[in-house]
Formats: structure tokens, C-alpha cells, sequence
């Protein structure tokens, strides 16, 4: 008995050798999803074979975000898998968010909507209620800073403009781009959203800002209110109020004597 006990802890010993100089060789493209679950299970099981558990867990939970979203108390429920590689799995999944928010913060230039939302997608995806983020850039679109601004239901009576642009004045952003994600996997913006984007376009542009844009975090893919023209559609409007708020003024200076320096968007 104790030889066969050897030998299966060399055996076990062995198999994950060669795992960790597979990836060493090539990374994860070269393992399938079971295998990378094993490999992280393996941080909290010094001896005992994970194999079959990683892919116990994967039948469960689908993919490897699935096991990374996973909550503990759920993890802990396949066979195999007890409190130390629970939470080192949880562990692996906050360290990559922290990696994300941290990489997304160096003052590198926001290229695209896609790479927003590779960033903060991991942040954002499990999260059960709405959280309105607002990155704020510089005239390279360099982010200054990246802050939580509210939780709960993102619409127009939950978001303040005001605060939006307080904050954005305390940092010197010349340009703005507002992220929040849907719980319900669903991207797709609903009416609330398009109102508060069109008033958080009108309240930056009052003080000389841009909204860049305004995207929305679903499962495994996002909604661009600027990829879909809705961004343009909201200054396009604003220059039309502009321009209207402009005439009717002068036509009132033309008997009263009052000019039109007073306009928010001229000051």
C-alpha cells in the first residue's frame, strides 16, 4: 500500500511538472480551459491529484470566468475543492483585477472603446448592482483618473451631472468617458441611458469638455453610445440649443440692450 501511495504522489508530482513547463514553454494558449483550473487548483492541493476536480468544476460552471466568478460557498461544493483552493481562486481573480485597474491608470492613451472595455470588464461583469464609472483624460486621452461615482440604478435622478463635472473640474480633464455594466448580461442601452448620456454631453460641454464616450458592460460583449453615433447625435443637439439660445438672445438684446455674455457655454 505504501509503495502504490508512492507512486501515485510521484505520479501527481510528475503531471504537474510538466503542466507548470507547459506554460512556462507557451503560456495558456496551449492548455484547455480543465487545464487551467487545474493549475490554479493546485496552488491550494500540495499533493492530492486536481484533475478530475477541474473538470468537475468546469462542467459546473462552463468557462474558466465562470469558476473565477464563482462564488466560494459554490466552489467549495465540488468534490475536491475545500476552503484553501476556494479562495485561491478567488485570490488569482483580484489580483488580475487589480492588474487591470492598475495598468488602466498609467498614463497610456485610451486608443478604443474595445480596449475599455478589456480593461474593465473583469471589474464590472459579476457585479450585482450597476456601478457608473467615469475615466478622466487629458488632452491625449491619457487617463488622469478612474473613479466609482455611484452604485445602484444608473438613470438620470441617480447620476448626478453636477458631481460628474465637480469631479472632473478637480482633475483637469479636458475629456470625459462614462462606463457602467448591466447585471442582466443584456448591453444594450435602455431609454434612461440614452437621457442621462445626452445631459452628461450638455453639462460637459457647458464647461468646454467632451464626452468621448459612454459604454455599457454586458456578458461577454458592450454597447459604444459612440461606436453606435449617439455621442455625435448628443453635441449635434447641443450646438442646435447653442445656436437657438444664441438668436433668441440677440433678438432680445437688439430692444432691450442686454448681449449675450452671459450664456454658460461662452463664459
Amino acid at each position: 500500500m505504501k509503495k502504490e501511495a508512492a507512486k501515485d504522489t510521484l505520479e501527481v508530482a510528475g503531471h504537474r511538472d510538466r503542466l507548470r513547463e507547459k506554460f512556462r514553454r507557451v503560456g495558456l494558449s496551449g492548455f484547455n480551459d480543465y487545464e487551467i483550473v487545474e493549475l490554479l487548483l493546485i496552488f491550494g492541493t500540495p499533493q492530492r491529484d486536481t484533475k478530475q476536480a477541474a473538470k468537475d468544476t468546469l462542467k459546473k460552471f462552463k468557462t474558466v470566468r465562470g469558476v473565477l466568478d464563482a462564488p466560494t460557498e459554490e466552489l467549495q461544493k465540488i468534490r475536491g475543492i475545500g476552503p484553501v483552493n476556494a479562495i485561491a481562486v478567488k485570490f488569482i481573480q483580484e489580483i488580475a483585477r487589480r492588474y487591470l485597474k492598475d495598468k488602466i491608470t498609467e498614463p497610456l492613451a485610451v486608443k478604443s472603446s474595445q480596449e475599455v472595455f478589456e480593461y474593465l470588464y473583469h471589474a464590472l461583469s459579476d457585479r450585482k448592482k450597476e456601478i457608473f464609472k467615469v475615466l478622466y483624460l487629458n488632452s491625449q486621452n491619457q487617463i488622469l483618473a478612474m473613479e466609482d461615482l455611484f452604485e445602484g440604478t444608473v438613470n438620470c435622478s441617480a447620476v448626478s451631472s453636477r458631481e460628474v463635472i465637480d469631479h472632473a473640474l478637480k482633475h483637469n480633464a479636458v475629456s470625459l468617458i462614462f462606463v457602467h455594466n448591466h447585471p442582466s448580461g443584456n448591453p444594450e442601452p435602455s431609454q434612461s441611458d440614452k437621457d442621462l448620456t445626452r445631459d452628461l454631453i450638455f453639462a460637459a460641454n457647458t464647461v468646454n469638455m467632451k464626452v468621448l464616450d459612454h459604454i455599457i458592460i454586458g456578458n461577454d460583449r458592450y454597447f459604444s453610445f459612440s461606436g453606435a453615433g449617439l455621442i455625435e447625435q448628443g453635441e449635434s443637439s447641443f450646438q442646435s440649443l447653442k445656436m437657438k439660445g444664441t438668436s433668441e438672445i440677440k433678438l432680445k438684446s437688439s430692444s432691450s440692450g442686454f448681449t449675450d455674455s452671459g450664456l454658460p457655454w461662452q463664459k
